[in-house]
């Protein structure tokens, strides 16, 4: 039976409510501060916390509930003796407790002030979440407003169940290691530690989705609260169906291209690969060059890009049809045309540049973690291996075809010219495999092209093959044994070749 309920929220929607309910059903409240506060003013009769303790609050109230009266009243098994070792002391039994904690996220996305996130680090509350969640099979735990309803109405059919006991002390738990894991995790990256011996994050989840990759797979997207970069998840949807799991990944890999860029750039991507990427005097401009270096793949595929978008851009978007077009914000007769079309993803969102963070993939039985791959190349430290230089355009397109090969599958070869993508060689066994990919769905003269390689060339053949086809500059990053056949087989066709040092794998 439920006779006693201790109540002390943070977040008070809905508790006045609750609270009446509760006394309506003849179950003795007791609170502490605002909480006691405002279900008095309601008319609710109900205790201090400091009458059933004897003792008041100390520390600025710090310390209000950490007593054994309360302690104790919530974690005695209701045996024989626990129950008499609760009367020894002058303790009643506290059969719910309905806590919510001190918005310690609320207060670190408001402010930067270490000393205010820290007096929101919730001691007291946890502690009783945790010590009723504990004795979950006679103690009710309820850390979740919404639950309100369905605790109040199990009380008063008179059904509080095992279940619901146990679904409650599950939700505690996960509420009370979120909290914690919010705070490790600020407190690392305020100061910017490195990771300890135990790995702990924590998501919320945003949606469930309709399915995952595939129909017959379930499917959740969950938001990391503590990451500050630009996110698919903080955009504002202004028109067409719900994000899917699909397109929600694809979004993200146009999302993550686009943070290398400052220039007006689009960014088409299909399956989270680019299929064409190019930079121009306007965004419209970068747009027909993205969408003329492979016309083909852009269909039902995403569009990325990094100005706002006008009238005349929102008409040549219209000539094809994409799932996505995410961009910083839209003309009101852009709007109106792109909208025109019923199915349409519209993606508002803010671009701004990548904040170095860790990057985490999930395998049997854990996960690996790695720094995010915010490198390029050290300007001052490229080597020029072969006998003619590139001019200053070329380091230009070798410098932006880098920027994408970081972000397509190994082994990838991307080919460049005038800051457009001219062909994208990704995901391939064989680096030859890759370069003929690349080279082959060109569909322009390659002359005058250049070429950046993910990872070093183990032969000559690849170098051999792009000379053949008139490129005249390979960015690499260099270190096989077989360095100096590739940069022979380079002033052969009379190529500049420069090594970086830096490998770019992303599998």
């Amino acid at each position: 039976m439920i006779l006693r309920a201790l109540i002390s929220v943070s977040d008070k929607k809905g508790i006045v409510e609750f609270a009446k309910r509760l006394e309506k059903l003849g179950i003795e409240i007791i609170s502490t501060g605002g909480t006691y506060k405002l279900l008095k003013d309601e008319g609710i009769d109900l205790l201090k916390v400091s009458h059933v303790t004897d003792h008041g609050e100390i520390l600025e109230g710090r310390v209000k509930t950490l007593h054994p009266k309360i302690h104790g009243g919530i974690l005695a098994k209701r045996n024989e003796s626990h129950l008499n070792e609760l009367k020894e002391h002058n303790i009643v039994p506290i059969d719910m407790v309905v806590v919510n904690l001190y918005p310690f996220k609320e207060t670190i996305l408001r402010t930067n002030d270490l000393d205010e996130a820290i007096e929101n680090i919730d001691i007291g509350g946890p502690t009783m979440i945790r010590a009723g969640a504990k004795n979950f099979k006679d103690v009710m735990v309820v850390c979740d407003p919404k639950d309100y309803e369905k605790v109040a109405q199990s009380i008063e059919a008179n059904e509080v169940n095992f279940d619901l006991r146990y679904d409650l002390a599950l939700k505690a738990f996960s509420h009370t290691a979120h909290y914690d894991a919010l705070i490790s995790g600020y407190l690392r990256k305020r100061a910017n530690k490195d990771l300890l011996d135990t790995y702990t994050q924590t998501f919320e989840r945003v949606d469930q989705l309709r399915y995952g990759e595939n129909p017959h797979q379930r499917a959740f997207v969950y938001g990391d609260v503590l990451d500050e970069n630009m996110s698919i998840l903080k955009g504002e949807q202004l028109h067409g169906k719900k994000l899917s799991f699909n397109n929600i990944n694809d979004a993200n890999g146009a999302i993550q291209l686009m943070s290398e860029f400052s220039e007006p750039t689009a960014v088409n991507v299909k399956h989270a690969n680019p299929c064409g990427v190019a930079t121009g005097y306007d965004i419209k401009d970068a747009y027909m060059k993205a969408y003329e270096a492979d016309p083909v793949s852009v269909f039902g595929g995403i569009v990325c890009l990094n100005r706002s978008v006008g009238e005349d851009l929102a008409t040549e978007l219209n000539k094809i049809f994409i799932e996505i077009v995410i961009a910083p914000d839209y003309e009101e007769e852009a709007l109106k045309i792109l909208k025109s079309k019923k199915n349409i993803r519209i993606i508002k969102m803010e671009m701004k540049e990548k904040i170095k963070n860790w990057t985490t993939k999930r395998i049997s039985g854990g996960i690996l973690v790695q720094d995010s791959n915010e490198e390029l190349w050290d300007k001052d430290n490229l080597k020029v291996v072969t006998e003619r230089i590139p001019n200053k355009n070329e380091m230009e397109d070798l410098e932006f075809a880098l920027k994408v090969v970081k972000h397509i599958t190994s082994n990838g070869i991307v080919v460049v010219k005038d800051k457009q993508t001219i062909g994208i060689g990704n995901g391939q066994v064989s680096r030859i495999w890759a370069m003929e990919n690349a080279l082959s769905r060109s569909n322009v003269d390659l002359r005058g092209s250049v070429i950046a390689s993910d990872a070093f060339f183990p032969f000559d053949d690849c170098v051999k093959l792009a000379g053949e086809k008139g490129i005249c500059a390979i960015v690499q990053p260099g270190g096989s044994m077989r360095d100096d056949d590739s940069v022979k087989m380079a002033d052969k066709y009379g190529m500049s070749m420069v090594l970086t040092g830096i490998r770019h794998f992303k599998h």
